[in-house]
């Protein structure tokens, strides 16, 4: 028969995530919120248990016409009946479970991994489960995370072998992150079919409700995140919008909230002030959600790793994602030692970021073709010319499908269709502490109040701040990086003013270019 795999329930009974609910019962009430296939999980009760349990579940989904597979115990799903099987790396290869089975039965195999993709595709799997997509607070061990990047891989592969497998990713989904992953894990040639749930249906109080709202976001897939990109393809036409978006800045006064280290929290405040913006920094975790509602957007600054500074990193960015606020990552040092190259990818195994910001080892780091190790924070002597470093931002854009700044003498800024050259700034801003934080609080606002196009809110941003430091190196009051700042901060503000009042003259000073990168 035909199998929908769009909501893939995949059950728990044990205490910590079914409470005092009855699985019978809530897997019935799943199905009428909109579950279209059901995997029965237990590894702890016995074969006897097993059996009734599933035969009870089995009578549940028969009446809804939603197939049953058994978690791994091909014994069991004989004895039910169930449609089939899903199994482990671990578990009953996938020849002895068809052997048993049949040619008829669906049997699913986990993956995480291009050959282990490969070889379940072409050994006969009905489907696979890819993942674990995303870390949760309490699960940040990277080498189990494959995340959005992960599973497009994966998926880009499978499409060569077989582009009708069947794929559902699985791993720390629920209803803020189905739409994300679904939208950033598609590839040129796959789409998931899928998502795997469980904790989110079989932990909610209301398992009917619970499915329904993830039935929804499934059905709400974007297919971009900048609706309004498709008409901004010339510098001129993006130039022209950046006065009115300045101007939103200081109409909305959204507010940006900061997860960065105490050397860079004055200052980045200062310049969100100057800017227009309300700052907070809070770097703990719990804040989070409350934060989020309130319609701003979060910095994520990875300047101080330790355990529970990811924690609160991973809370963070699941709640800004649930009710789409944008996020902005810079991961500080990303290549400096391995603890930061993991914790890059626990964090982008953590959810969406609307934008990633760094220098070029740092940017390489993120999409995993590291230079050489950084020494501290600073990028390092370059080997690569202007179009390798373009070719840089439009691959890793294109890959996460968001927006990529690399700064530099010149920055490049892609969002793996449209790249930009931009070639404004001073020296001073390399001379002094937290300038490319402070950069990253400016764009971070600038996306919190233009959502229609996220390469244009981060061109905006980095355009007044970036001709607001030439403005203040230039002054005669300005022998130096101490009295640079100041004079920066008043030149921010100098230009939020004047934005005001229809004063536009600033702009003049642009200097970018748009650059075809191939491919």
């Amino acid at each position: 028969m035909a199998v929908d795999y769009s909501l893939y329930l995949v059950t728990d009974s044990t205490p910590a995530i079914l409470g005092k609910k009855d699985i019978i019962q809530a897997v019935d009430e799943a199905i009428q919120g909109g579950v279209t296939i059901v995997q029965y999980r237990d590894k702890i009760s016995d074969t006897a248990k097993l059996i009734s349990v599933g035969r009870r579940i089995h009578e549940v989904t028969k009446r809804n016409n939603v197939p049953l597979l058994v978690n791994d115990r091909v014994d069991v799903a004989l004895a039910i009946g169930a449609e089939g099987v899903h199994i482990g790396q671990e578990d009953i290869g996938l020849g002895t479970a068809r052997k048993i089975l049949g040619p008829g039965a669906i049997i699913g195999v986990t993956v995480s991994s291009l050959s282990e993709a490969v070889v379940a595709a072409s050994g006969g799997a009905s489907y696979l489960g890819i993942g674990t997509v995303y870390a949760t607070p309490t699960k940040t061990n990277s080498k189990s995370i494959i995340g959005a990047a992960g599973v497009r891989n994966i998926l880009q592969r499978i499409s060569s072998i077989d582009e009708n497998m069947p794929t559902v990713a699985i791993g720390g989904l629920n209803a803020s992150n189905v739409e994300r992953i679904m939208f950033q894990s598609k590839s040129a040639t796959k789409g998931l079919d899928g998502v795997a749930i469980v904790s989110a249906i079989m932990a909610a109080p209301d398992p009917r409700a619970a499915a329904g709202k993830l039935r929804q976001a499934i059905a709400s897939v974007p297919t971009t995140m900048s609706p309004q990109a498709i008409e901004n393809t010339t510098v001129e036409s993006l130039l022209s919008q950046v006065p009115r978006i300045v101007e939103f800045i200081g109409q909305k006064s959204p507010l940006c909230h900061n997860m960065t280290n105490l050397v860079v929290q004055n200052f980045a405040a200062n310049v969100a002030i100057c800017i227009g913006a309300s700052p907070i920094m809070a770097n703990y975790g719990e804040e989070a959600t409350d934060l989020a509602s309130l319609g701003g957007a979060l910095l994520v600054n990875m300047g101080t790793v330790t355990p529970d500074g990811l924690a609160n990193y991973t809370q963070a960015i699941q709640a800004y994602n649930e009710v789409g606020g944008p996020v902005l990552f810079d991961p500080v040092g990303a290549g400096a030692t391995v603890v930061r190259r993991n914790a890059v990818r626990t964090l982008m195994g953590a959810g969406y970021f609307d934008v990633i910001k760094g220098n070029e080892n740092e940017i390489a780091t993120v999409l995993g073709e590291g230079m050489q190790q950084q020494k501290g924070v600073d990028s390092g002597a370059s080997t690569s010319d202007d179009t390798a470093k373009a070719q840089l931002v439009k691959k890793l854009a294109a890959r996460e499908r968001n927006v990529v700044l690399m700064t530099g003498s010149t920055d490049f800024l892609s969002d793996g269709k449209r790249t930009l050259a931009i070639k404004n700034g001073h020296e001073y801003l390399g001379r002094i502490t937290g300038s490319g934080c402070t950069l990253g609080t400016t764009i971070a606002a600038f996306q919190a109040v233009h959502k229609e196009d996220r390469l244009l809110a981060a061109l905006a941003g980095i355009l007044m701040f970036e001709i607001a430091a030439e403005l203040a190196g230039e002054r005669d009051d300005v022998r130096g990086p101490g009295t640079f700042v100041p004079a920066f901060l008043d030149e921010l503000y100098a230009i939020a003013k004047h934005v005001k009042e229809g004063k536009a003259d600033w702009l003049q000073r642009a200097r970018i270019e748009k650059i075809g990168t191939g491919g």
